[in-house]
């Protein structure tokens, strides 16, 4: 093996026990591919028909601007999760971050194949929860709504955890609790309709039982060793 670069030598010390150094590479490429995917998808359906999906159903669900710090809060819980799996050892982790890739894939070809959006309502008031609003409107346009990215990652958050036997059952819980009230927030902001939560939730399950059951993650490993040498040296 080769000896760990300046970098992977500062990276173990400093960072390593926190973040183990097989994790850096995929969690780097995890946010880099659904970066692409989502911004990409956005560029390259820009002139194309977009759906609206809402039903009577989503209608009838309620404007409430307070839900946005749930919606906000939730990215540093993905973060927190992601780097809580990373340290369930190494296979786990790669069997999780192949299901993560793996169902940013399956929904790039839905931003694709079916470009959503919805109609979102007129926000006036001048309280925070209202200027946080129409902060995330303006940075995150009404499109690739199916499937909800955010209800995906945050399930995601919870079945990587589910059977840890490092995780405490309370944290689990809490987990499994934050999760579903991302999936409401989507609801309650009007970022999404309801069945985007379905299918968010529906690909994650199904991507991480596939990577669970067969050597499907094999695949990627290779790339992530390979790029983590580059990187760090001996990992």
């Amino acid at each position: 093996m080769t000896k760990k670069t300046c970098f992977g030598r500062w990276y173990h010390k400093c960072i390593g026990q926190l973040i183990p150094d097989y994790a850096l590479v995929p969690l780097v490429l995890c946010w880099m591919f659904n970066s692409l995917v989502y911004t990409g998808t956005q560029i390259l359906c820009a002139g194309a028909k977009h759906y609206d999906f809402t039903s009577k159903f989503d209608r009838q669900v309620p404007f409430v601007k307070e839900w946005i710090w749930i919606y906000v809060i939730c990215f540093g819980f993905w973060g927190i999760n992601y780097i809580l799996i990373s340290r369930e050892g190494k296979d786990h982790f790669y069997r999780f971050v192949s299901a993560d890739m793996l169902s940013r894939f399956i929904c790039g070809i839905f931003f694709v194949l079916v470009p959503t959006t919805n109609e979102r309502p007129e926000v006036l008031g001048t309280d925070i929860s209202s200027h946080l609003v129409r902060f995330i409107y303006s940075m995150d346009r009404p499109t690739n709504l199916f499937p909800s990215i955010h209800c995906l990652v945050s399930w995601f958050c919870f079945i990587g955890l589910a059977r840890s036997q490092k995780i405490p059952k309370w944290y689990k819980a809490f987990s499994f609790v934050f999760a579903i009230l991302v999936c409401c927030s989507t609801q309650f902001t009007k970022q999404h309709y309801m069945i985007d939560v379905f299918a968010g939730i529906a690909i994650a399950q199904m991507c991480y039982m596939f990577s669970k059951k067969t050597d499907f993650y094999k695949k990627l490993v290779e790339a992530f060793e390979k790029i983590s040498s580059i990187v760090l040296g001996e990992v």
